[in-house]
Formats: structure tokens, sequence, C-alpha cells
């Protein structure tokens, strides 16, 4: 939860507030804000509670896995029941299951029935219902705001989240060690019911699509497809995969920090987490100020570094000030990191697509996370807890020099959507949705000096039509004339084509201008539509049978 950090426009501007005026989004974000605030208190109780009933290290690293492992394993089917189904109602399923598991979890805490694989089996689910949730409604941030409103209200979610993350630990240390963890684990469950109530009574608009929804297998390939044929997107999921899996040390050995080296207690643990929260919050405020000076990926790096620098420090310092000041360094660091890939991702993806893709780069980061929350805690229970954090210092930094392979991009403007607009060819046949597959063919005709730029742009041509749903795309030239090319591609089915013509933005449209104007002929390309037939014996009946002439 909060991971997605945003950078856009300065906080300090009226623009970054613009989205608080749309009553929707204001009241969800406020309502998140309670929620966030409950779960940082519960995080703080469960790893204390963990901390005192376990003497196993890889138990209390286990509960930041816990926490992000169901990201990495439901993510992907969230993002494409975000894309297919409401937002609005997923968002809702995922807060229920937040509030029933964090219930449960509360009563047994108070009944006295307490065990370590308890404990992170509710963590686990509490998880999954944020699983659930977070797709949905970082998706439903461009249904919700005006599109030109999209990165200010990205910065809103990182600068709330950050901001909550100054009090809540804290807040959670007092309330452990003061009312004790039943006090706690309830004031939690409360939090969580705030957005199920506020999503409840909150409607908003969403733009609709004239075609059915797509299967959720097709929903999920689609999903992976564009984003492997992404290279901003993959840059950005694959710097913030070795990011969690490096940096996760930070937080997931803290307990063990506040325990062994500085003798502390949970206020002691929650003082340092608010530490952490500190720094996030004034590097998330000069986010835009440090972006207009420095490109992302050296911000990137220069959060490696904090972060590397943090972990080191907790590893050699036995003194609650000096882990504080490390800490506050790590957590401006950590919200530097999330800013420059969550962004990316965000203003990467058409709103086709966006909660498949914010899915793929939730599920990919915290299995890195947990990932990482493992091999550190690992590293501490089999070796020692110094040899743990030093280990994360030196990889936060070969993530820095990752960039080399890897290098985050920059994009200033909004997501690329799609144009919507696109009147399907008359055909003789009469079709049905699945009717398939598909073949289309373009005819061009090319002179002889343009076939460099020409082979250019199609190659440009096939990877914008490849990632939006085209397959055996090909491209031919003929023997006889020379200047004669064809291009041909396939869609599964009817539906599929009119997809992949919907899904085209502007951008895709300039390449096929580029080169319709490299065409000689008298008449622009022709484009023929062909329906393939089974010719076996074999072949399903109703599959011959999936289209007919029109009388």
């Amino acid at each position: 939860m909060g991971k997605v950090a945003g950078a856009g426009p300065d906080p300090f501007s009226p623009t970054t507030f613009a989205p608080l005026k749309n009553s929707a989004f204001r009241s969800i974000w406020l309502a998140t804000q309670v929620s966030s605030l409950g779960w940082l208190m519960q995080t703080v109780a469960i790893s204390w509670l963990m901390a005192t009933i376990s003497t196993s290290d890889l138990m209390v690293a286990l509960v930041q896995a816990s926490s992000n492992l169901p990201a990495f394993i439901l993510s992907v089917f969230a993002g494409a029941l975000a894309d297919n189904f409401s937002r609005r109602r997923i968002m809702f399923a995922g807060r229920c299951l937040m509030v029933i598991a964090s219930a449960m979890l509360t009563a047994l805490v108070a009944l006295g029935f307490v065990g370590p694989w308890m404990i992170l089996g509710f963590s686990f689910l509490i998880a999954c219902g944020g699983a659930l949730n977070d797709p949905a409604w970082q998706a439903s941030v461009g249904d919700i705001v005006d599109r030109r409103d999209v990165p200010a209200a990205v910065t809103l979610l990182s600068v709330g989240f950050n901001t909550v993350r100054t009090v809540g630990p804290a807040l959670g240390g007092i309330v452990v060690a003061s009312f004790g963890l039943v006090t706690a684990f309830a004031v939690t469950t409360l939090g969580y019911l705030v957005p199920l109530v506020t999503i409840w009574r909150c409607k908003w608009k969403v733009r609709s699509s004239p075609l059915p929804r797509e299967p959720m297998a097709t929903a999920i390939y689609d999903g992976l497809r564009f984003t492997a044929m992404s290279s901003e997107i993959k840059a950005a999921i694959a710097r913030g995969t070795l990011f969690g899996i490096a940096s996760i040390a930070i937080l997931a050995l803290l307990p063990l920090v506040v325990r062994d080296q500085l003798g502390g207690g949970p206020i002691a643990y929650g003082t340092l987490m608010a530490g952490f929260g500190t720094g996030a919050v004034i590097a998330g405020i000069s986010n835009s100020l440090f972006r207009r000076s420095l490109s992302q990926e050296r911000l990137m790096t220069f959060a490696c570094i904090a972060c590397a620098t943090c972990s080191l420090s907790l590893a050699l310092t036995s003194s609650i000030a000096v882990a504080a000041i490390a800490l506050a360094l790590g957590g401006a660091g950590w919200v530097t990191a999330w800013s420059g890939v969550g962004v990316s991702v965000q203003l990467a993806s058409p709103r086709w697509v966006v909660g498949r893709t914010i899915s793929i780069y939730y599920a990919l980061i915290d299995g890195g996370i947990a990932a990482g929350s493992w091999v550190w805690g690992t590293v501490a229970q089999n070796y020692s807890l110094t040899l743990a954090l030093e280990g994360s210092a030196g990889a936060l930094l070969l993530v820095a020099a990752a960039g080399v392979v890897f290098p985050l991009r920059e994009r200033h403007d909004s997501e690329p959507d799609p144009l919507d607009e696109f009147d399907a060819p008359a055909v003789a046949l009469k079709l049905k949705p699945r009717s398939g597959p598909i073949v289309v063919k373009v005819e061009y005709l090319i002179a002889e000096q343009n076939v460099e730029a020409f082979l250019d742009l199609m190659r440009e041509r096939r990877h914008l039509h490849s990632r939006v749903g085209a397959r055996h795309w090909t491209l031919q030239r003929n023997l006889q004339k020379p200047n004669q090319w064809t291009e041909a591609f396939q869609t599964p089915t009817w539906t599929d084509y009119l997809r992949l013509n919907h899904r085209l933005t502007t951008e895709d449209k300039e390449v096929d201008e580029r080169i319709f104007r490299m065409h000689t002929g008298e008449l622009p390309p022709q484009m023929t539509l062909w329906i393939e037939r089974p010719t076996s014996p074999t072949g399903k009946a109703d599959r011959s049978t999936s289209y007919f002439p029109r009388h």
C-alpha cells in the first residue's frame, strides 16, 4: 500500500491540490489516509507481536513478506478485473476482505489464540484485500479526475500516505505500549471501515466501452503482452523490483535492530518508523524541485545511495538518535525511488490497460519485496544482523549501477489514451463477435529510394500494432513487382480486431500517416479483411459456421 509515489507538479502549487476539488477523489483520498493510519499501526503491532512471541529472526522478517506476497500472487488477476469490471465494486470487495480479516485477528488476539503462523496468515489475508483494492484504486484515479490532474492526483496519493507514515508508526507504538495489542488491532479495524463506507457512498462516471468484456485469460494475456512490449514500463518495473529486493531489509529487519542493537521497545520502534516517514514526506514535497534540476535516472541513483547509507548506518550504530537520522535519509530515498518507477508506469499506460500494467508492477515489486524479506531474514538468522544490513547496502549500490541496463526514461505528458474513434469497415458476411481468425492485409506501393525509411517505419508499426493485439505480423515484397509490399497480421476474433483499432492512439496514427505518405499509388493503400476457414475434416463444426453471407 502506498508504494506508487508521485512526482508531477510542485506540491506547493495550486495545481497539485486541484484533484481535491473533486468530491469523490477527496472523500476516498481522505478515507484512504485513515485506513493507511490504521494499517501502519497494525504493521507496528503485528511486527512487535511477532518479535515478542517468536525467537526466530526469519519469522519476524516474514511479516513483511506476508504483507507483500499477496500482491505478487493476485495483482495481475486483480488488474484484469479492474479493467473489465466496475473498479468501484472491486475496491469495495477488497476493502470488505480487509475489514473481515482484521476483525477476526482482533478477536483471536483478544481470546489469546496467538501463534506465529496465525499472525502471518491473517497478515496475508489483509494484504489480499489490499491486493484487490490497490490496482482498482490506482486505475480509478484517471476515471475520477480530469486527465490534466492525473500527475497531481498520483502525487497526492504519495504525499498523503507518507504524511500519515510520520505519525502512524509512532502512534502505533504508543497505543501498543499504553493500551495493548487488542486495542491497536481494534482501532485498525475501525480505520478499515472508513474507506469501505466512503466507497459505498461515492460514485463516479466511467467511460464505457462499446465492446464486450474480454475473457479473463485474454485480458491477462493482453496486459502481459502490452507490458512486455513497452520498454518504458519494463525498465521501471525492473528497477522497482531490484530496489524492493535490496531496500526492504531496512523495514523488515528494523524490529530486530530495535530489540537487539538498540535495546528499545515498541515506542522506540514506532519513533524510528516515524523518522523514516518524515524523510519520505520531505522528499515527496521536494520531488518536483529535484526533478527540475536532475534527471529521473540521477534521482534513482541518489535514492539508492541514500538507502544504502541508511542500511549501513543501522548495521553499525547503537544510538537511537543516529538510527533515526539514518532512517529519515532512508525514507527520503525510498519515496524518491518509488516516485520514479510508479509515475513512469502510470503515465506510460493507456486507460484500457492501466489496471493491468499497475497490477503487474505491483506483482513484481511486491514479489521482490517478499523475496528480499526472506533473503535478508535468512542471512540475519544464519549469519548476523549486521551482515544482512551490510549486504543490503551493497545490493542497493548495484541497483544504482543497473541504470546502465535499465535506465528510467523521462515522460512529461499524460498517459497515451486511445482515440476510441473507429468505424468498423463494411463486410459482406454477417460476423459473430467470436468469428475468426481475422486476417488483415494492406497493400503499399513504395519507390525504391524510400525502401529503407519504409522498413524503419514498418518496424515501428509492427511494434505498435502488436502490443495492442496484432498477431503473426508479416511484411512481404512482391518478387515480380518489387515496388508492391503487403502487410499482414491476424486477430483471434472479429471483436479482437475491433479492440485493436479502438486501442490505437494519436501517436500510433501519426506513424500510419507517415507510412501512407510514402505510398506512390493514385489511390490510398488498400486494406482487405479476410477470415480463415478450417478445411480439415476434423475441424469443429461451430467454427466453420461462425459466419455466413448477409441476405
